[in-house]
């Protein structure tokens, strides 16, 4: 059975940083398109950061420049650097990744999601 797993969230004060991890495991095809979103109580989940297969990125307005995703195609996991972090930056974040499964079959999946809270 495929899931994904995260890890790496926690509480940092403002201007810390953290690294998410999340990987992909079971098995399957091939992964492309992976992401990060992150849900603030009361708000509606959006996109922090997302990687193409070859490397292409994109990212929110609101993080260009702090954080950083990549991946390790060998390893199945993406991660995402968070530097300079901000308060409004708390919530959880939860990977998402485009897979392809061996009968051909497409899925997105979603981690289970790791809190980040940014606190004094």
């Amino acid at each position: 059975q495929l899931e994904l797993v995260e890890s790496g969230g926690g509480l940092v004060q403002p201007g810390g940083s953290l690294r998410l991890s999340c990987a992909a495991s079971g098995s399957f095809f091939r992964i492309d398109g992976m992401g990060w979103y992150r849900q603030a109580p009361g708000k509606q989940r959006d996109m922090v950061a997302r990687i193409t297969r070859s490397g292409r990125t994109n990212y929110a307005d609101s993080v260009k420049g702090r954080f950083t995703i990549s991946r390790d195609n060998a390893k199945n996991t993406v991660y995402l650097q968070m530097n300079s972090l901000q308060p409004e930056d708390t919530a959880v974040y939860y990977c998402n990744q485009d897979i392809w499964d061996t009968s051909s079959q497409f899925t997105n999946y979603w981690g289970q999601g790791t809190q980040v809270t940014v606190s004094s």
